[in-house]
């Protein structure tokens, strides 16, 4: 590990299949802290390339628990995180909207790391069990349309490197890696992320998986479709656009009004108010916005147009929330 770790602090780049290995040698626990943590520097000091982003990938679908949910026709929406805007959790929000129109979503997420409060986080202070068995997983995705991947449940890498990224505190590759790792190895995914070279990496790998995606990029920075101006979107279909709240019939939406709850219980009340049809204009436009773009992923024959209509009957009729609240009772 030394010697690999001294040619990395020499810029030396890895191949796919050194990639591959290094990271199977950290998820089966070869790697000490130390280690992990200068690992996970150098990619703090220099870009990773495509050939290490995708044998890591490679390495951690190979290793990861396989949920065994009988099909692979579902949506992911999911962001990397680690774009510092500390937004209400769209994404997750997002899942239960796409689920309340219709469609099946296996949302995988994980508590924050360079974010407060993350998917798990707010699953865990409603109660939700990330230990269920598969019977329990198909369970929820029959019954409610949606189930949720905790991925340190699944991935024994994550697991592994939790405590390393928690002591950092700053994002890492591995927040490039969650959304590239969901296990149930979804057919359609929306992923957010937090630069335009990263978008430019997934649209690459997401290219040779035969995945019906919809990679997001706002350009002041949000890794999702915040509407606060201009997005780039990299689409399986399309290719780069860019995507504008005007296009979608919506107002622009201000930083301030994004903002999430600073603590888990301060999110988890904007997280229920949006499902309850409390939450404010804002807040719902961009839920849905976002709900919209998945469910184009999910659905191609769908436009975006009637896409956000669907999203939106889904919220006002409270089908979103029926989701959520079957999914925490299955």
């Amino acid at each position: 590990m030394k010697q690999l770790l001294t040619a990395l602090f020499e810029h030396h780049n890895l191949s796919r299949i050194e990639a591959h290995e290094l990271m199977l040698r950290l998820g089966q626990g070869e790697v000490n802290d130390a280690e992990a943590a200068a690992l996970l520097t150098v990619f703090r000091m220099r870009p990773i390339t495509v050939p290490e982003l995708a044998g890591f990938r490679d390495a951690l679908l190979e290793l990861c628990r396989d949920p065994e949910l009988g099909t692979h026709e579902v949506l992911d929406i999911v962001g990397t995180g680690g774009d510092g805007k500390e937004t209400l959790n769209i994404s997750t929000l997002a899942s239960f909207v796409v689920a309340g129109a219709g469609y099946k979503v296996v949302k995988h997420g994980n508590f924050g790391v360079s974010s407060s409060v993350g998917a798990s986080n707010i699953l865990a202070y409603f109660g939700y069990d990330f230990d269920s068995p598969t019977h329990r997983l198909r369970h929820q995705l029959e019954a409610a349309n949606i189930c949720f991947l905790h991925a340190p449940a699944f991935h024994p890498a994550m697991r592994r490197i939790a405590p390393v990224r928690r002591d950092l505190g700053v994002r890492t590759f591995f927040n490039m890696l969650g959304p590239l790792i969901n296990p149930a190895r979804p057919t359609a995914q929306l992923l957010g992320v937090y630069s335009l070279e990263l978008l430019r990496l997934y649209q690459y790998l997401l290219q040779e998986s035969g995945t019906r995606y919809a990679v997001v990029h706002a350009l002041d920075g949000y890794d999702e479709l915040s509407l606060t101006g201009d997005a780039k979107i990299a689409t399986s279909d399309e290719g780069e656009r860019l995507l504008t709240a005007a296009e979608l019939g919506l107002p622009v939406c201000r930083t301030e009004d994004l903002v999430g709850g600073r603590s888990v219980e301060g999110s988890a009340r904007i997280f229920r108010d949006v499902l309850d049809g409390k939450g404010t204009r804002p807040q719902c436009d961009v839920v849905a916005a976002n709900a919209a773009l998945g469910i184009t992923c999910i659905n191609p024959n769908i436009s975006l147009p009637d896409a956000l209509e669907a999203a939106y009957e889904s919220l006002d009729s409270g089908r979103a929330r029926q989701a959520f609240t079957t999914l925490l009772n299955t």
